[in-house]
């Protein structure tokens, strides 16, 4: 294991081409979800929710959906921006393991969330950190995870039978990996480059 959470974080990547398509133990993936429903959330609302998908013919469909997606945002690129996205692995999703989808949902904890009359996000924030624990506790465990964005949420919705109101904010694609990469990858293939943190950082004003 790790020596510190710090450690993990700089660990922590984006995996896309990975994943070894091993087992994933049923008490590890229950420490994974433990994990993720131990985040912090506003007015202790625990909007979030987690779709654990193993089955091959939905892993499919979404993946078709995936790079159909793919196809709609290359065809906005150019040049060489062009160039480098068709060399980019975008998904792990028949790759891996299983899949997790994290969803959200703003009534919860309703009609008064305590900590949210002011910022109607501080909800949709919270979910995201679920996200954060999951993946940060996947790393400690020697696991990789990809979260896939190239999707249409009401596609989403749609093919995992999401009651309406409901968000899915996440597919995230989980399992044992070969390695964990230094790099991450879109720094690897010259999509962009990490800003330093002094850039950053601001005092007291912007």
């Amino acid at each position: 294991m790790p020596d510190s959470i710090y450690d993990v974080i700089h660990r922590r990547r984006d995996v896309r081409g990975e994943f070894t398509g091993e087992p994933l133990a049923d008490d590890v993936l229950e420490r994974l979800l433990a994990a993720a429903h131990a985040a912090p959330s506003v007015g202790l609302s625990q909007p979030w929710d987690f779709v654990v998908i193993r089955d091959r013919g939905i892993r499919g469909e979404f993946h078709r959906h995936v790079h159909e997606e793919r196809e709609v945002f290359a065809a906005t690129l150019t040049g060489e921006a062009a160039d480098r996205f068709a060399r980019i692995k975008i998904d792990g999703v028949l790759e891996s393991t299983l899949s997790i989808v994290v969803t959200y949902d703003a009534e919860r904890g309703g009609p008064a969330v305590l900590g949210r009359h002011a910022i109607a996000d501080a909800g949709l924030y919270s979910a995201c950190l679920a996200v954060q624990n999951l993946w940060l506790a996947a790393t400690a465990e020697e696991l990789g995870v990809g979260w896939v964005s190239f999707y249409r949420e009401e596609f989403l919705g749609k093919l995992l039978g999401i009651p309406d109101g409901i968000r899915p904010i996440a597919w995230l694609c989980v399992g044992p990996v070969s390695r964990l990469s230094d790099v991450p990858d879109l720094e690897r293939h010259g999509w962009r480059r990490r800003r330093p943190l002094a850039q950053a950082v601001h005092q007291d004003r912007w």
